[in-house]
């Protein structure tokens, strides 16, 4: 995700006499997303200016995913990539972080040589004077690795790469529920919840920068404020952040089945700008499944969970994920996995094949279920998700809903790319809306024609705001 800093040519974002010139990829979540953003307001606050091209640059800056083994490979690749560019005498300097740079370390230097600097996830707020001891050649650290009983989110200025009109909002950092297949506690830390006042100041700051959809991350957002007080605070963030203006739409994903309490769901279901979208991941259902992944609640609590947000928040539109093929699962287990997610009918729902990712208790689990096997289950499951997917679209046509305009369709003069609160940016699928001369960022009343696939048809049927 690379994007343009369309300032003077000879100055940085901050106004700074340009220092030297820069592009980025970040991988990964949104959560990496906002550290990668953080990173580049260091570097503008600096003097260097981002631009919109690997090549021709004094920097390439990566932040990596090291989530799983696809994400893994992934984040090699772009290393790879952008060594070959230096190799070629197209850019000077490559610069690894993130969660790949901290899971794999100096190791980093052995799969990729032609790294100059990595820097691990707990150092990401030194990346500004680290790389330019590294460009300046003063006798840098070629790999900075910070130890944090506690991590925090990182601070400081921000800039944006992503469309003005969609932001993200990162409440906290790390996580304390070690999930028997999941890295991210080791890699990044305990939880950290940022305080509210600063997470509100934020918010305002990027309503007032443009956006008009503010979607909040963390690795686990029912969580916030637990930390601080022993109590969730996820709702006193809500009703807070309801009140900012210039913002239409406020998102909340990557909400833990545990510390949902009925102040939370009322607090949504009574709020203006709250959009009832929930991103609950479930995993499993199975108690035992459960049980051997340690996630901490039982089939029944989840189940009561499903239902109380179904009454209490109209309109409420569920996104779940699992997992198949977690080791010890039998037939029975995974056809029980089917038939809940038949029963509770969820609009949104990812399916990840078990990936044993090493030093996780689960990758040394008995009982491993052969990959093709889990990769069969995957898609199985997947088959009756699209089946529900399918219908809710179907049942959409003849509704006139706001679609918030993401942008034109390449190459068409009167179509554009929207999306309505029921589809999360870069997650869901998309709204085909015809109409003219429709702007990023503009709320459009359209009727629903038609499906198509996981997407749906519109037309613009009235005055965009």
């Amino acid at each position: 995700m690379k994007k343009e800093n369309t300032g003077n040519q000879k100055r940085s974002a901050s106004g700074k006499a340009c220092q030297g010139t820069f592009s980025v990829i970040s991988l990964g979540c949104p959560k990496n997303l906002v550290d990668t953003e953080r990173m580049c307001g260091q570097l503008s606050e600096l003097g260097f200016r981002l631009i919109n091209r690997l090549d021709g640059t004094d920097f390439i800056l990566i932040n990596t995913c090291g989530f799983i083994a696809d994400a893994r490979e992934e984040s090699i690749q772009a290393v790879r990539e952008a060594t070959d560019l230096k190799r070629r005498g197209l850019t000077q300097r490559v610069i690894v972080v993130g969660c790949l740079a901290e899971r794999e370390k100096e190791q980093l230097f052995q799969i990729c040589p032609g790294i100059d600097q990595i820097i691990g996830v707990f150092a990401e707020d030194q990346v500004g004077s680290l790389v330019r001891g590294v460009l300046e050649g003063n006798g840098a650290p070629r790999s900075c690795f910070e130890t944090s009983a506690q991590s925090s989110c990182l601070s400081g200025p921000r800039l944006r790469i992503t469309a003005r009109h969609v932001a993200f909002l990162k409440i906290a950092e790390g996580c304390d529920r070690n999930c028997t297949f999941c890295s991210i506690p080791a890699i990044r830390g305990r939880y950290v919840s940022r305080p509210i006042d600063e997470l509100v100041a934020e918010a305002q700051w990027l309503a007032e920068d443009g956006a008009r959809e503010l979607v909040l991350v963390a690795q686990d957002t029912s969580y916030y404020g637990v930390d601080v007080t022993g109590q969730p605070q996820l709702a006193e963030l809500l009703r807070r952040l309801d009140q900012v203006k210039g913002l239409e739409w406020i998102r909340v994903l990557y909400l833990y089945p545990t510390h949902v309490p009925e102040e939370l769901i009322e607090t949504i279901a009574r709020s203006s700008r709250v959009i009832p979208y929930l991103d609950v991941p479930l995993q499993h259902i199975e108690d035992r499944i459960l049980r051997r992944m340690n996630r901490q609640i039982t089939r029944q609590e989840i189940e009561e969970l499903m239902s109380r947000l179904r009454k209490g928040i109209p309109g409420l539109i569920l996104r779940t994920t699992l997992i198949t093929g977690f080791p010890g699962e039998t037939e029975a287990e995974f056809q029980s996995l089917v038939e809940f997610v038949h029963r509770f009918q969820f609009e949104r729902l990812g399916v990840f094949a078990f990936s044993p990712e090493p030093d996780t208790p689960a990758c040394r689990l008995p009982d491993q279920i052969p990959e093709e096997v889990r990769r069969r289950r995957s898609e199985l499951l997947l088959e009756e998700q699209q089946k529900i997917a399918f219908r809710w679209n179907q049942a959409q046509v003849g509704r006139i809903i706001d679609v918030l305009i993401d942008g034109p369709v390449p190459g068409e003069k009167s179509a554009f790319l929207g999306r309505t609160y029921a589809h999360a940016p870069d997650i869901d699928g998309h709204v085909y809306v015809t109409g003219r001369g429709l702007k990023p960022g503009q709320f459009v009343p359209c009727e629903i024609v038609a499906p198509h696939g996981y997407d749906l048809i519109a037309v613009a049927v009235g005055k965009p705001r």
